[in-house]
């Protein structure tokens, strides 16, 4: 098993990693909309919130020689699932016609109260 950190995401908030490798499949923490330059959040908008979550992503497959096109599945968390178009479009343009499989939940509350979070799975293998 190995931990991994980078400083080009945010630091975990808590008792866990920003990523997780064991064997070929990378499991990463859900990342929130906040820029690691400044440890707060990038905006209260949701389209600039859902790009640094996906910066957040990339920043750790990055760290790892990987790119987006390693992720096999997402899991996207929302406060409000009225704007999952808004939301759909931007996570769209980060993959770039890449289609891993995801699931999209609606929920009452996030940490520190974002309107997003995304944590994702990553293979070394295509």
């Amino acid at each position: 098993m190995k931990f991994i950190t980078t400083n080009e995401a945010p630091q975990a908030i808590g008792p866990y990693s920003q990523a997780v490798q064991i064997g070929d499949i990378i499991f990463i923490s859900g990342q929130l909309p906040i820029d690691p330059s400044t440890g707060s959040f990038i905006s209260d908008d949701i389209v600039e919130q859902t790009k640094q979550v996906m910066t957040n992503i990339k920043a750790i497959l990055n760290s790892q020689n990987l790119n987006i096109n390693n992720i096999v599945k997402t899991n996207i968390y929302v406060k409000d699932l009225n704007q999952f178009d808004t939301i759909n479009k931007t996570y769209e343009s980060f993959l770039e016609g890449h289609k891993p499989a995801r699931d999209a939940v609606e929920v009452n509350r996030l940490p520190k109260d974002a309107q997003i979070e995304i944590e994702a799975i990553a293979c070394l293998n295509d």
